[in-house]
């Protein structure tokens, strides 16, 4: 009797096979005692093993300067030998081409040895990047198998904030790439709005320790040769804060004076929108020039989201008469004409035209919609098909869910992480960026955001697999070798949100506990049992033991503070409670968490941005 599962007019039925499909493969990989993070689409093993000794690789077809570099690198990690002109008998890793599915490539592992075919070079790249953790984990003697792999996303992007006075040395950025590029990510934004050193805007960048042209050049180059693309992000709208609180750029601001941010209901001093004029369009031009020849990508990400001030200043007078969506429509299709002459595409954030849906159609299709969302129950599904059913392309963009946190939510990246992969490939995404803010004052440490970044480039690439991955071993094996605890310890810090039941959209009530005022409680803090309060606060105090038993690392230094942080925010609302005494007043304690967060910011970044965010710790003290 045919199996109920198969029946072919059965959605429930399809699903379960779909999910039996997942869990196979998950399940083989998990027999072969190697995990493969994105894991591949198809994975069989046998009951045979590689009994070719050789050291050689093979590659049976003319290949490209970058990617005989790859094969020379992988070849120089694992000891092997690379051939060319050699025909390639006994060779134990052959390479060759074949007719594919661009990006795709196979693995067949006989007892002959391995061969990897692929049709393009990416592909290639992919599947050096698949036998590099194969052999990283059983060394060279092999059971045999065989893999076939393609990506879910044609694009699979990371986009990391560097504004929020948080820029990563040149060194953190090479490391971070390295990984990237073994996940098979193949695009990299750097969020700028005043961190790079334009030449006649020194008032703007002097304090930020921005990256120079020739550094950017650097990092471009350094991921061409990884096979990522380094594409240009540069706010050109809203989030021009940075620039608009200077006198000299009031004249470009939409309400120089300031006005009343909509989420927080208080006055902000100076403008954070462009007037959609020529002025600005003359400004943004001259931005531009400057900094769009650095980069040989196609597209370019201009940002457009949240222009709070739009309609509300200058411009009031023409959105009443226009609608504001007219009026924005009409600004960013001509910045899409100014970008296009560099020969590039433009790439939006996709908020306004989410309120506005009659607005889509005013757009030029040779935009790319970025549709963003950060929370586990963002409706990806309803913008996607808006977006698709008129034709333009986009990009789906879950977060991290790091920012705003101290902690990170792991359980809120990824549900956060796997709705957008779903509805990314249901209604037809380019690609799928993976988002890292650091928003007001970016506290979180690099570390925090392994969990999702490792998440969300296996749900880029393989979104059913990727449900089944075991989070710990993907972070020690991608990214924390040498600490397998660590890894450990970074998983269940950002499991310890869920233990509070609290109602906090993007964020953890540990850090809006952390820069409470403490004049009253707020409507998030009074959600707090005080027996919940209790429990927390012991499995941080348990947590730290751990952390301080494990072996000292700069991401054990950085776990510490940041559980030190989390801890100190509860003990900021249990002495507002009373139910611990005034005489353990925590300002000690912010102060060595001030001190040790300058030490580790240094570690990982540049200096400029440090002073404004420990500004935010130290305001926290005063508090107390």
């Amino acid at each position: 009797m045919r199996p109920l599962f198969l029946l072919d007019n059965d959605v429930a039925h399809r699903f379960m096979l779909s999910r039996l499909t997942e869990w196979t493969v998950a399940k083989s990989l998990k027999e072969y005692k190697v995990n493969i993070y994105p894991p591949p689409k198809i994975f069989k093993s046998y009951n045979a093993w590689t009994k070719n000794k050789s050291q050689v690789v093979h590659v049976s077809h003319p290949i490209s300067p970058r990617l005989r570099r790859a094969i020379k690198y992988f070849c120089k990690k694992h000891d092997l030998i690379l051939s060319i002109k050699n025909p390639g008998r006994g060779a134990l890793v052959k390479i060759e081409k074949v007719n594919s599915p661009p990006q795709s490539y196979s693995l067949n592992n006989t007892e002959q040895g391995i061969t990897l075919s692929a049709y393009t070079e990416d592909g290639f790249f992919y599947g050096l990047a698949t036998l590099h953790q194969i052999f990283t984990n059983s060394g060279l003697r092999l059971q045999c198998f065989k893999i076939k792999d393609q990506p879910d996303f044609e694009c699979r992007a990371v986009m990391l904030d560097i504004s929020r006075c948080k820029v990563p040395s040149m060194r953190t950025l090479f490391m971070i790439i390295d990984i990237l590029s073994m996940l098979k990510i193949n695009q990299v934004q750097l969020y700028i709005e005043h961190t790079f050193a334009f030449t006649n805007h020194r008032t703007v960048w002097k304090n930020s320790s921005p990256l120079t042209a020739r550094q950017l050049s650097c990092l471009k180059d350094y991921c061409h040769e990884r096979f990522i693309e380094l594409v240009p992000n540069l706010n050109s709208f809203g989030h021009f804060e940075r620039w608009l609180r200077h006198p000299d750029y009031h004249k470009y601001a939409e309400c120089p004076d300031g006005f009343v941010h909509p989420l927080t209901q208080e006055k902000v001093p100076f403008g954070s929108t462009l007037k959609p004029n020529k002025d600005s369009l003359n400004l943004l031009s001259e931005l531009y020039d400057e900094y769009l020849p650095i980069f040989d990508s196609k597209y370019f990400n201009v940002g457009g989201d949240e222009p709070w001030e739009l309609g509300k200043g200058w411009s009031a007078k023409q959105c009443n008469r226009k609608g504001t969506a007219q009026v924005y429509i009409s600004f960013m299709n001509k910045i899409k004409l100014m970008v296009a002459k560099y020969g590039k595409q433009t790439m939006f954030w996709a908020d306004i035209i989410m309120k506005y849906p009659e607005s889509v159609d005013m757009l030029s299709k040779e935009l790319t919609a970025l549709i963003w969302g950060y929370e586990d129950d963002h409706p990806f599904e309803r913008e996607c098909e808006k977006i698709a059913s008129r034709g333009l392309p986009f990009y789906v963009c879950p977060g991290t869910s790091s920012w705003n946190s101290i902690t990170g939510r792991l359980t809120n990246a990824t549900e956060n992480l796997s709705r957008a992969a779903l509805n990314g490939i249901t209604f037809g995404a380019k690609g799928y960026l993976i988002a890292d803010w650091g928003d007001h004052g970016h506290h979180q440490y690099l570390p925090i955001s392994f969990g999702g970044l490792t998440l969300g480039a296996c749900s880029a690439w393989h979104h059913k697999a990727s449900k089944f991955i075991d989070l710990s071993d993907a972070i020690h094996k991608i990214w924390l070798p040498e600490h397998l605890k660590a890894s450990q310890l970074l998983v269940t810090l950002g499991s310890i949100p869920d233990k509070i039941d609290c109602t906090i959209r993007n964020g953890t009530i540990f850090n809006h506990l952390l820069f409470w005022n403490m004049r009253k409680e707020t409507v998030f803090s009074k959600q707090i049992r005080q027996k919940e309060l209790k429990v927390v606060q012991k499995l941080l105090g348990e947590l730290s033991e751990e952390i301080d038993a494990a072996q000292t690392s700069l991401v054990t230094k950085e776990l510490s503070n940041a559980v030190r942080m989390a801890s100190h925010s509860l003990d900021r609302l249990a002495l507002f409670r009373g139910s611990i005494p005034r005489a353990n007043n925590p300002k000690k304690t912010i102060q060595e968490i001030i001190t040790e967060h300058r030490t580790l910011w240094k570690s990982r970044n540049r200096l400029g941005g440090l002073a404004e965010s420990n500004a935010f710790l130290s305001r926290s003290a005063k508090c107390l």
